[in-house]
């Protein structure tokens, strides 16, 4: 198929009439405008201000990414009979598009080892195995992963549940893609979330877009750079490929962008992959060269000035256009749209944080921006393009290995839960420890994590080694048939809007949505809180807890307990009465006063990683198709792309060439960790050469077990590949 020359447009709008056709015009609307959060990006959309509205009340806000979402959970029930016509073997087969559209989990299933079907059980008899197996082993044996998904109560009980059984090993998805920004966040203004509102953004007038593609991923956000340029400013895209939904962007919403397009990126860098930490640090250095530093703001407000000054005066140019990729011209021209912007915002995505330096490059994004006094001020800041729509709040309210210790004691005054002693692991120590023999069982509260992980054969070796292996999930997915355990359970549950009580939802702007659920769609699945609250029950028992578990099954309850122990989360003890949403309260900085201990941001100094790459390999990253969402394939082409089917590698016809090789040819791709056999050749020309681009989560193959040791997220980016046109690497 020939890529499209804009993103969005009528291929979005004939898209988006098949998909409504799919799930029912009428149908699907009153499901978008029912007074729910979105399903998918954490952007904001939905809650109390009704379905299709943003935190600042603006109508219609839709996208390609929700209706895929909610058609999805509008599905048929799985037959019966779809569990003994097919056996596990044929299902590892199936991609996960086709898993997706099976339709929706209506029984709790159990696939034994040695068993060559899932056998649907009651949910008495799951339910009673889970409790077995959590009375007979250490809490020490056990792991609870979260994805991003689930609501704060359902999130904020299964993690009291894990702490009062015994257990910190408690994380969720944000170790695979944004534990960086957090941590980065974090060492300089002392929260790990964005310091800005939505209304903030759509008043800035220069936004830097570093490392993502919201054109696919968050399309809704298209809408505020489109309005950025419509105003007279500037959009900067840091990406080492040029993406063509943000070079141009024809919005279904509005006629003119419709008919005629609207440009995006006034200047688009492209450095190569890893390259990020050098070009961020060479902007920073201009901008001090040519005046551009906001002096009495670092001297007032920030701390580490005069040393990242010195060493930024000691980059030699050379080797930071060398390391970065980037020419000097193109980041002069750079710095000279930054040093004339009022009030600018820095976004970024998994780019920047799928490296083994991520906290790094979020560190230099922080430094860049507080050089001129970007933070800490209505209309600009820093801002963390989440995925997940509430993996933000599962963070907040507690889904972390390590809690603070404000929550803690809070924990301890409030529920009388003395908080385990022994350290959490995060998720893919998780998953080493379940390889090692030191992990029995684990619960995963929706989301994949199979196909999430790095290093696939690790992972799937790893799960196999549990005893048992529970996932709480609306729909199937590569992780409930590749990553099996002794006992593997999948637990049917409801889609947000079919939850029988009101839930919550944080955005990515620190905003709290109240989703007041609906009606359930088939008969079978239970509500999350509901589940957890039952076997927090049953496992508890005798333990010595005083909480009333069967209490804790109203969301209302638990939301006066995040009231009580979760810092800034206060207005919950009265959501239910006043139905009124709100910003966390302590992360939006509209005045240069921060979280840290003295009040000041602090800047990071920071040596530049080597690209160097022998000669005959070539530097991978994974990356998300126009059609899928995270781990999720709901269609398997690419539209902007112009690519039909995952089992591809996409090249610079320079490499192609360079490498005796041919367009549409099949090769064996190999890393250190893995191979991928049968791989078709693309040429394009988007990307730089040298630099090479596949899908995910099909190459985390190919992915190691590196992590970024400051937040342990693993480096999805910047993987040393060969190309053997030979069926297995030699």
């Amino acid at each position: 198929m020939k890529p499209v020359k804009a993103g969005g447009g009528w291929p979005v709008i004939r898209y988006a009439w098949r998909k409504a056709i799919e799930g029912g015009p009428l149908r699907l609307f009153r499901a978008m405008r029912s007074k729910n959060a979105c399903k998918s990006c954490a952007l904001g959309m939905g809650g109390q201000k009704g379905g299709m509205v943003n935190e600042t009340g603006q109508f219609p806000q839709v996208c390609i990414k929700s209706l895929q979402a909610m058609v999805g959970d509008l599905q048929d029930a799985i037959p019966a009979a779809f569990w003994s016509e097919h056996a596990v073997s044929e299902l590892q087969n199936w991609t996960s598009h086709r898993l997706e559209h099976s339709g929706r989990l209506v029984q709790p299933l159990l696939l034994r080892s040695g068993d060559t079907h899932f056998q649907p059980i009651s949910w008495t008899e799951a339910l009673d195995r889970i409790i077995a197996k959590l009375r007979a082993i250490s809490p020490a044996e056990t792991f609870w992963y979260f994805s991003g998904r689930s609501s704060n109560e359902a999130s904020f009980l299964l993690q009291l549940l894990a702490r009062f059984y015994g257990s910190n090993h408690v994380n969720n998805v944000s170790y695979y893609c944004h534990q960086a920004s957090g941590v980065g966040l974090t060492s300089v203004t002392g929260s790990g979330t964005a310091t800005l509102s939505l209304d903030d953004l759509q008043h800035a007038d220069v936004v830097f877009l570093v490392g993502g593609n919201p054109a696919s991923n968050h399309p809704r956000l298209m809408h505020v750079l489109m309005h950025v340029r419509q105003r007279g400013g500037q959009v900067v895209v840091i990406n080492p490929v040029r993406e063509t939904g943000l070079v141009n962007f024809r919005s279904p919403s509005e006629l003119k962008s419709l008919l005629f397009g609207t440009e995006i990126a006034s200047l688009y860098l492209q450095p190569d992959i890893g390259g990020d930490l050098a070009l961020l640090s060479a902007i920073a250095k201009r901008i001090d060269e040519i005046g551009a530093s906001d002096e009495a703001f670092l001297t007032d407000h920030c701390n580490g000035w005069p040393e990242l000054r010195a060493q930024l005066q000691r980059f030699d140019w050379p080797e930071l256009c060398a390391r970065s990729g980037v020419a000097r011209e193109q980041i002069d021209q750079a710095a000279q749209l930054y040093a004339k912007g009022r009030n600018v915002v820095f976004a970024w995505t998994m780019g920047i944080t799928h490296h083994r330096y991520g906290v790094e490059n979020v560190q230099a994004i922080a430094n860049l921006a507080l050089m001129r006094g970007m933070v800490g001020r209505p209309q600009a800041g820093l801002l963390p393009i989440r995925g997940h729509s509430n993996v933000q709040g599962m963070g907040s309210v507690g889904v972390t290995p390590k809690l603070k210790d404000a929550i803690i004691a809070r924990l301890e005054s409030h529920l009388g839960l003395r908080v385990p002693t022994t350290p959490g692991l995060d998720t893919l120590a998780c998953l080493e420890a379940a390889h090692a023999g030191r992990m029995r069982a684990a619960l995963c509260l929706g989301g994949n994590l199979y196909g999430a992980s790095p290093d696939s054969a690790f992972t799937r070796e790893a799960l196999a080694r549990l005893d048992l292996l529970v996932h709480l999930s609306t729909k199937l997915n590569t992780g409930h048939v590749q990553g099996l355990a002794q006992e593997t359970l999948i637990l049917p549950v409801l889609a947000r809007d079919e939850e029988p009580q009101a839930t919550t939802q944080e955005s990515m702007f620190n905003y709290i949505r109240l989703s007041d659920g609906g009606p359930t769609r088939h008969a079978g699945p239970r509500s999350e809180v509901q589940v957890i609250a039952t076997l927090a029950a049953e496992v508890l028992h005798g333990r010595g807890t005083t909480l009333d578990w069967q209490a804790m099954a109203s969301t209302g309850r638990i939301r006066e307990a995040i009231a009580a122990v979760i810092p800034g989360f206060e207005p919950m003890a009265t959501l239910d009465a006043t139905r009124e949403e709100f910003h966390v309260q302590g992360r939006l900085f509209h005045a240069p006063r921060f979280a840290t201990a003295d009040g000041r941001a602090q800047l990071h100094v920071h040596s530049l990683p080597t690209l160097d790459c022998e000669e005959g390999r070539l530097r991978l990253m994974t990356v998300r198709s126009e059609g899928q969402f995270n781990t999720v394939v709901y269609e398997e082409e690419d539209l902007y792309r112009g690519v039909v089917g995952r089992d591809v590698i996409l090249l610079h016809p320079e490499d192609i060439r360079q490498q005796g090789l041919a367009a549409n040819q099949r090769v064996t791709v190999c890393s250190a960790t893995g191979s991928l056999p049968g791989i078709r050749i693309i040429p394009f020309e988007s990307i730089k050469a040298g630099n090479a681009l596949m899908y995910y989560p099909e190459a985390n193959v190919l992915v190691g077990r590196t992590v970024d040791p400051q937040s342990h997220t693993p480096a999805y980016k910047n993987i040393a590949i060969t190309l053997d046109p030979t069926p297995h690497c030699r």
